[in-house]
């Protein structure tokens, strides 16, 4: 069930307050960089996913979600970039990888096909 828009305005907002306070707290970034792209600021989700990679350079998912604002922009070497280093550094769920809306743009950019089979299917 998806959530009413009042509840992610709300989310939104109270995490908002939180970053104003402490604007290097990974979790919030990450959090914001959610709430953004779901609400469709999309330049504001891709802000704290660039945010997070810096906080968290070495964290998989970071760049897997840097990645998919990179891709929502059709920044699509960038974000195949991006996608390699996620995998990289350890993500490996090629069955989410292949139904995220996100990266829709990438299915036939060179480059993108032969990244997921650097996967394993999930059983």
């Amino acid at each position: 069930m998806a959530k009413p828009s009042h509840d992610i305005e709300f989310e939104t907002r109270f995490f908002e307050a939180i970053h104003r306070r402490d604007p290097r707290f990974p979790d919030v970034v990450e959090i914001l960089g959610g709430l953004y792209t779901k609400q469709g600021r999309i330049a504001e989700g891709l802000k704290m996913d660039r945010k997070l990679v810096r906080l968290k350079p070495d964290n998989a998912t970071a760049h897997y979600n840097l990645a998919c604002s990179l891709a929502l922009i059709r920044r699509k070497a960038q974000a195949l970039k991006e996608l390699e280093r996620a995998i990289e550094l350890g993500y490996d769920d090629r069955d989410w990888m292949e139904q995220d809306t996100d990266l829709d743009g990438l299915r036939d950019y060179p480059g993108y096909q032969k990244l997921l089979t650097k996967l394993q299917p999930q059983n």
